[in-house]
């Protein structure tokens, strides 16, 4: 009996070329809208699936290939009697060869003006249908579903029969395609129902690359992206010169990615070491910022991260190239700019729109057999979301201040302090066991610079040490969340020393 392959693609990459090579190896090639007319068009003789099941497609091509006479063909086995008497007493040819892949759903709701009727309309029944019944039967059917593995195809078919092995590879393929397409679709109609917390968390990835290896040597990594994201992310990021990233540069990047984008209103600059902050500054350029970010640690930048806001240019490229950085993340590189910056090898450049993807509401984290879901942390707090909870008020220099360390301190990892005077970081605490102990470590790195300055907490202050140690390290104002039954210990304190504390109501805790 005369080997046959079905063929029915969104995707018409290289479809003809394939086509043409099952051609020359006698395959009779079965198909179904603008694939059979792209096949046509192309000069190889086709047969429209109807000519296969004696019954035209119907309901605008929704029903096309749901039939026993497809199904039959691709799902009998070859080593079965039974099913071949069956199929011989039905008079149904097998299907060999299956090729498909799904109707654009992930492109149709990425696009803006997406409507619920257009999404649903690209919701692919037969296709998955087809693809999981061939998968199912991958001992007797090669099934294709990506255009990068039909080289490979033709290749193993030239040599008479694929491999059991590479069938089920391909049939592997297959199951992970279709978890992705129903994945997406679940989580579609997840957001339109507004759904909150559903029954089954269902997440899916895309693989942009294998990494050398994760946090260390001996551990296996990859890193994966959202299938739609939109934005600023380092998963759409375009590298521009330097070597391929690591585990820790992604996490690095992401962490300098997401502090920048706290300041939209002006020029600004972040540097981070191991996750946190090691400077951020604003100015009236980005070559002032950046300046001030490496000012405000030039120790702890060097073999850091930095994410700007606005395009590198000559001033600030001559600035970053004065010392080792891993990373520099920009909207843009002016032309000059990078003359200037890929003299440095290693130095990674890459470049990334600064809008933020406001559908990218919630953060996964993965313990030991579970994930944690929340949304992401996205509060912001402006001026008239504080209390003034001292005898002496902030005046707007003040709360200018104030407000610059609260956006740095959300990401710091807690215990976290932050300094800060001018539109510049002066010192940073993290991750301490207690709060008093991060504040001496910032209040340390600022030196001299500290007094006069304001000082930001991430969360409360359980007793009035901190405050204290404040005072004696000169620090004017303190904006924290509050909320500790010895809040009034603390205000007293503020009081006693003529310090400003404000209160924001919202914590930043970040493990």
């Amino acid at each position: 009996m005369k080997k046959r392959a079905l063929l029915s693609v969104s995707d018409k990459s290289n479809l003809v070329e394939f086509a043409q090579g099952l051609d020359k190896l006698g395959y009779e090639l079965i198909s179904t809208g603008g694939t059979l007319k792209a096949l046509q068009e192309a000069g190889l003789k086709a047969l429209p699936v109807s000519a296969i099941t004696n019954f035209e497609e119907i309901l605008d091509g929704r029903v096309k290939t749901l039939h026993p006479f497809i199904h039959a063909g691709v799902l009998a086995r070859r080593d079965d009697p039974s099913h071949q008497k069956q199929l011989e007493e039905r008079a149904i040819g097998t299907i060999d060869v299956v090729v498909v892949n799904l109707y654009p759903f992930k492109e149709t709701i990425a696009k803006p003006e997406v409507t619920e009727a257009d999404a649903i309309e690209n919701i692919d029944i037969g296709g998955p249908t087809m693809l999981r019944a061939a998968a199912k039967n991958f001992r007797d059917v090669t099934v294709v579903v990506d255009p990068t593995d039909y080289l490979a195809v033709i290749e193993a078919l030239e040599a008479e029969q694929p491999t059991h092995d590479f069938r089920k590879k391909l049939a592997a393929k297959v199951y992970r395609h279709t978890a992705n397409y129903d994945a997406m679709i679940a989580n579609y109609f997840i957001d339109i129902t507004e759904e909150q917390d559903p029954e089954t968390y269902t997440v899916t990835y895309e693989k942009v690359q294998s990494l050398r290896y994760g946090e260390n040597p001996h551990q296996k990594a990859a890193f994966y992206k959202e299938g739609n994201v939109k934005g600023a992310s380092i998963a759409n990021a375009k590298q521009l010169h330097g070597k391929e990233l690591s585990y820790n540069n992604i996490q690095d990047a992401n962490a300098a990615l997401e502090i920048v984008l706290e300041f939209d209103k002006g020029p600004a600059a972040v540097a981070v070491k191991h996750m946190n902050p090691c400077g951020v500054g604003i100015g009236d350029t980005i070559a002032t910022a950046y300046q001030k970010a490496y000012e405000g640690d030039p120790v702890s930048i060097f073999g850091g991260i930095v994410a700007l806001n606005r395009e590198v240019d000559v001033a600030t490229a001559n600035q970053l190239k004065e010392i080792f950085l891993e990373i520099v993340i920009a909207p843009s590189f002016s032309k000059e700019a990078l003359e200037i910056l890929t003299v440095k090898p290693n130095i990674r450049l890459l470049e990334t729109p600064m809008e933020k993807d406001q559908s990218d509401s919630q953060k996964v984290v993965s313990v030991v057999g579970g994930l944690l879901v929340q949304d992401r942390d996205n509060g912001v707090i402006t001026a008239d979301d504080i209390t003034v909870a001292t005898e002496r008020k902030p005046d707007q220099a003040e709360l200018d201040e104030l407000l610059f360390a609260w956006k740095v301190v959300k990401h710091v990892k807690s215990n976290a302090i932050v300094v800060a005077k001018s539109d510049q970081t002066l010192g940073v605490g993290a991750g301490q066991m207690n709060r008093v102990g991060a504040a001496q470590i910032a209040f340390e790195q600022a030196g001299e610079k500290a007094k006069g300055a304001v000082m930001a907490s991430d969360a409360f202050f359980p007793m009035p040490d901190t405050v204290e140690a404040a005072a004696e390290a000169g620090i004017k104002a303190i904006i924290q969340p509050g909320g500790s039954k010895r809040d009034q210990d603390s205000i007293d304190a503020c009081n006693k020393h003529g310090i400003v504390m404000v209160m924001t109501g919202m914590r930043h805790f970040k493990h």
